[in-house]
């Protein structure tokens, strides 16, 4: 088995990954990024594939908020990388933003890949004072290489020319969730960080999509639903699978009947349910629902402009002959999927009965049975437990290892609150990293302050190239040795820029 030995091994090449070996290189620390992908960022891309979401500028307790039972746990981080940080730091990069009309943040070209070539570009040519990063590509990690020496731990990878154990001092980890497996996020590392005494949380499918069991209109046209078929009738599905509900909301309710969640917006009827900005902002709370009881459900509101006595009304002129498609189209300008999802949702009699309709136009129940999987997910919860690290995002039965990003037990709805938690636990793990002597690093976890070092770096938009590792790497630099008197950890916002150059 080849081996190779450096300072500090960040294995993962997303946001998070990426965030913390800029941090680590600008404080002229050696870096080695390993990655099982051809090239880096292949999620980050993919994701902003239809305009790059990077952060929200709703208020910092609005924006916090999002993460709901962790919020406590990711806001310190927040307070240190934030929004603004995020946009201060893509504008160093030479890449711009704007506001939406929604309040995301995108830059103004919307692609990922000119932020991703600019960002690569400062990694592989840092300014004076900061030290290259070091890629290697197509480098899965499979596991613990045995034995492992004195001065750290060694990850053993699977590469195109065989076996790697590579011996790291410090590293971060940097893995993803379960989401997307084809684009590197599979879950694989859970068991090697179980056996090592890391309490890991099952991953499970956060911003998803749901399925729906058989509807009345399904139950009505007889058969059981074959495997993946959905509940939806086939009339229904053929036609509309695919179309957006939009101006509509929706009310999450919990055990008690008190509303938790209410929403406007739009989604998508799919094949099999029902996906799309509405759900995933709420699909925490259904997945939930359905774990702890089976099954959800939500309550739609098609017409959110209107009152239940306004559509009553409506619904009470005369129909003059017309059918109730017609009159629901003509009366309240209710037509198309909306009106058919009326008819696939419910039993013929509340069909006949203004009052009881108007009712359920403002409320109608949408059951769901299953979450779509973990495969499909925007995003994945669960991951490595807050209990198993310290404040610094090291790992308490590792010392000397970092954990970052989406691999850890926290979940966010889309909106750019993703992309800046795993930006700000990327900052948070290099910071740890920093905060620990080289030569001490199995000494009990002392916080550090950290003072960013300053850059004045010409932003630059750098031409259309490979987003591969470079065809070369330089030797490995031994660890600068550093006092070991260790003051507090910095709490203030990371400015940027953060290299000289």
């Amino acid at each position: 088995m080849q081996s190779f030995s450096t300072p500090v091994a960040i294995i993962g090449a997303g946001p998070a990954g990426l965030m913390a070996a800029e941090i680590l290189s600008g404080a002229g620390v050696q870096v080695d990024v390993f990655d099982a992908m051809p090239s880096v960022g292949r999620k980050f891309l993919l994701a902003g594939r239809g305009g790059l979401n990077l952060t929200h500028s709703e208020p910092h307790d609005a924006f916090a908020s999002r993460y709901g039972a962790r919020q406590a746990l990711i806001e310190p981080m927040l307070r240190d990388f934030g929004a603004d940080t995020v946009r201060s730091w893509a504008s160093d990069l030479g890449i711009e933003t704007f506001v939406g009309t929604s309040g995301r943040v995108f830059p103004k070209e919307m692609k990922a890949a000119p932020l991703l070539r600019a960002w690569l570009q400062r990694l592989r040519h840092p300014g004076e004072g900061s030290v290259p990063v070091r890629f290697h590509m197509r480098h899965r990690w499979v596991g613990w290489a045995q034995p492992e020496g004195d001065g750290g731990y060694s990850f053993k990878f699977e590469t195109p020319s065989g076996e790697r154990a590579v011996q790291a001092s410090f590293a971060v980890l940097a893995l993803g969730g379960a989401s997307w497996p084809r684009l590197g996020s599979d879950g694989a590392w859970v068991p090697w960080l179980s056996t090592r005494g890391v309490k890991v949380a099952p991953l499970v499918p956060s911003n998803c999509g749901f399925d729906v069991p058989p509807t009345p209109a399904r139950q009505l046209q007889g058969g059981e639903p074959t495997v993946g078929e959905g509940g939806w009738s086939a009339y229904f599905r053929d036609k509309f699978a695919g179309q957006p509900l939009k101006s509509v909301a929706i009310t999450v309710v919990d055990e008690a009947g008190v509303p938790v969640f209410n929403k406007r917006g739009e989604f998508v009827v799919t094949s099999t349910g029902v996906e799309g900005s509405l759900i995933y902002a709420t699909s925490a709370l259904l997945r939930d629902a359905i774990t702890a009881r089976g099954s959800a459900t939500f309550l739609l509101d098609l017409l959110p402009g209107h009152t239940v006595d306004q559509v009553h009304k409506a619904l009470l002129a005369p129909r003059e002959g017309q059918s109730l498609a017609n009159h629901l189209r003509r009366r309240l300008r209710l037509e198309g999927i909306k009106s058919a999802l009326l008819h696939e949702l419910l039993p013929r009699d509340a069909l006949r009965e203004p009052g009881l309709l108007a009712r359920y136009i403002k409320a109608l129940p949408v059951p769901l049975s299953a979450p779509r999987p973990i495969q499909e997910a925007i995003s994945s919860a669960g991951g490595v437990t807050f209990e198993s690290l310290d404040d610094s995002l090291q790992l308490k039965s590792l010392p000397g290892i970092f954990c970052a990003g989406e691999m850890l037990d926290w979940e966010a709805p889309t909106g750019g609150y993703l992309l800046t938690a795993c930006l700000a636990s990327g900052a948070r793990a290099a910071r740890g990293v920093l905060s620990r002597p080289p030569w001490d690093r199995r000494a009990p976890a002392r916080q550090r302050r950290i003072q960013p070092r300053q850059t004045q770096i010409s932003p630059q938009r750098t031409s259309a190239r490979s987003l591969g590792p470079p065809s070369s790497s330089s030797a490995a630099r031994p660890p600068t040795p550093r006092s070991s008197k260790q003051p507090q950890m910095q709490t203030a916002t990371l400015r940027w820029p953060l290299h000289k150059g």
